[in-house]
C-alpha cells in the first residue's frame, strides 16, 4: 500500500492520532485518500503540513489561524502576504506583551501593598460572618 496509516503518521509526527482526528475532523487536515480496503493513507505532504502545524502552534499561532494559513498556501501566495501574516501575529504578541507587562506592575504593587490594607481588603468578602 502506498502512503502511511494514521497510526503510521502519528508515529512519524509526535502526534497522537486522535489529534490528527480532530484536525482532519476540524478542517486543518485536508481528508485523506481512501486505500481500496478502506484504510486512510496519507502521503509525505502531510508530514510537511503537520511540521508547519506544530511550528505554528509554538509560535503562538491559534488553530484557526493555522488553518487559514494552510487555506492561504494552499492557493496561489506571494511573498507580500506571507510577510502580512507574519507582521500582523508581531503585532498581536507586542500587544499581549504589553499586556502582561501592565498585570506583572499591578502584581508587583500588590506585593508592596500594606498587610492591614490587604486584610481590611479581604475581610469585605466576609459579609454576614461568612
Amino acid at each position: 500500500m502506498e502512503g502511511m496509516t494514521r497510526g503510521e503518521l502519528s508515529k512519524r509526527t509526535g502526534l497522537s492520532m486522535a489529534t490528527i482526528r480532530y484536525y482532519e475532523s476540524s478542517g486543518i487536515l485536508p481528508a485523506p485518500q481512501r486505500a481500496t480496503n478502506g484504510y486512510r493513507t496519507y502521503t509525505e505532504d502531510y508530514l510537511v503540513k503537520i511540521k508547519f502545524i506544530k511550528d505554528a502552534k509554538s509560535l503562538g499561532y491559534s488553530l484557526k489561524e493555522i488553518q487559514e494559513t494552510l487555506q492561504l498556501l494552499s492557493q496561489e501566495m506571494d511573498a507580500d502576504t506571507l510577510k502580512k501574516i507574519v507582521y500582523d501575529k508581531i503585532v498581536e504578541i507586542e500587544a499581549q506583551i504589553s499586556t502582561l507587562h501592565t498585570l506583572q506592575t499591578m502584581l508587583r504593587g500588590l506585593l508592596q501593598t500594606d498587610q492591614e490594607d490587604i486584610q481590611n481588603y479581604l475581610k469585605s468578602f466576609h459579609i454576614n460572618g461568612k
